[in-house]
């Protein structure tokens, strides 16, 4: 059997395609919302509470995705997962009202839950600790290019057919991407492309958690009374809703304060999530670097990372001194980078802290926490946008992401998994 060189790196770039679909599906209804409001006569407080339906279902299915994963592994179960969330993706072509169109995003919501879950544990599975934020970088740019995509395409469909094409050309994609997925991914003891010598690299990486035979899988319950899962969710709990707001209101934003059109949208709303690409690839690679030349340790690195994120999220908080749309969109991308950097950090630390057989379970945990936060803030959003504007509100997104930096700070310890013995 042929033998290809950086295999671990192949793998990673199936994840990352995964997330591609997996945003494309989520963003399709921000893109299309301008247009599928005036259709269907929806208000912005009953969009709003769509986007709520989308956002509670994922939080709640997170940690149910993450158990599954870890309990199927990771190719059943992200093939699963996707294939649900595409043919829900084209569900959406039939609603005709804000009721049903919340139906069908709240059915995207529990199959989509397992993108994030199921991109860390591949990782953990297949890279050694010095690389795996990079790793993560990569896979998490897959976010932000399914919502860099989601503007042209979608218009782009919207203009030569109509807004319900756009969800399920987006779904095809999907099912195409599932069956993919499950004629090429392995994991690395069944890949028989991986050569010894980089299968060796890999296992001698990893941490002595991964070197204890197949430790037992912990309980939700022993996962949440641990000092390292709060260190995580309270973080995710704060900055989740910075990510969900550019997700779900900047095609909105820029056409009812900056009041541009649909072709104009799509020519600069893409802009914030290229961005966020940068900030992810570039965020994998700033831990290693603080690592090498400022002589912290490689965990302790995650933390000046995500410090870099949420102080550069002070830039959307400037949103309102813009008077130029133009300078309006480079605050949107400064927070688009500003938050992908933290939030591929704070992945980083949870795979540092949790097992192979548990860090599925705790990302889904962690993630539902942060979509709780965003749910919550969705519905003030929902109703102060009117009242008071989007400006005071990005301010308070980007005061959420300097809180969740401090508390990563003063929370997080470097610890060993659970079931696993502290090193002395």
């Amino acid at each position: 059997m042929k033998k290809i060189k950086g295999m671990r790196w192949w793998m990673v770039a199936m994840v990352t395609f995964g997330l591609i679909v997996n945003y494309l599906a989520r963003n399709t209804l921000s893109v299309a919302a301008p247009t599928m409001m005036a259709d269907l006569h929806i208000s912005t407080r009953e969009y709003s509470y769509i986007v709520v339906a989308w956002q509670v279902c994922y939080a709640l299915m997170q940690p149910v995705a993450g158990y599954v994963l870890d309990a199927v592994g990771t190719k059943l179960g992200f093939a699963m997962f996707a294939l649900a969330w595409s043919l829900a993706c084209a569900s959406a072509a039939l609603a005709t009202g804000w009721q049903s169109m919340a139906l069908f995003r709240g059915l995207l919501g529990l199959t989509e839950a397992a993108g994030i879950p199921a991109g860390v544990k591949a990782t953990t599975e297949w890279f050694p600790a010095r690389e795996r934020s990079v790793a993560i970088g990569w896979f998490n740019i897959g976010s932000s290019i399914g919502a860099l995509c989601a503007p042209p395409l979608v218009v782009w469909t919207i203009l030569h057919a109509s807004w319900q094409w756009a969800f399920v050309v987006v779904g095809v994609l999907g099912i195409l991407w599932s069956l993919l997925w499950m004629l090429f991914y392995k994991h690395p003891r069944d890949q028989k492309h991986l050569s010894d010598r980089e299968r060796d690299y890999i296992l001698a990486g990893q941490e002595a958690k991964y070197q204890h035979g197949v430790p037992a899988k912990a309980s939700w319950k022993a996962i949440v009374r641990t000092r390292s899962f709060w260190s995580i969710a309270i973080p995710r709990f704060l900055s989740e809703p910075a990510w969900q707001t550019f997700n779900a209101w900047i095609p909105l934003y820029m056409a009812t304060e900056r009041h541009m059109n649909i072709k104009e949208i799509a020519l600069f709303a893409w802009l914030p999530f290229l961005a966020a690409d940068i900030g992810c690839v570039l965020g994998g690679y700033l831990s290693p670097l603080f690592h090498k030349y400022f002589d912290v340790s490689l965990f302790n690195s995650r933390k000046w990372v995500m410090a870099v994120g949420a102080l550069a999220m002070i830039g959307p908080g400037c949103l309102g001194l813009a008077d130029s749309p133009y300078t309006a969109i480079a605050l949107l991308c400064l927070g688009g980078f500003a938050h992908q950097t933290l939030s591929g950090a704070l992945y980083a630390i949870t795979s540092d802290s949790f097992g192979k057989n548990e860090v599925a379970t705790a990302t889904g945990l962690a993630g539902m926490s942060g979509y709780l936060g965003a749910t919550l803030f969705t519905l003030l959003f929902g109703v102060l946008v009117t009242v008071v504007g989007y400006s005071p509100l990005f301010v308070v997104l980007s005061v959420f992401d300097i809180i969740a930096c401090i508390v990563v700070f003063g929370m997080v310890r470097e610890s060993a998994p659970l079931g696993v013995p502290a090193r002395a």
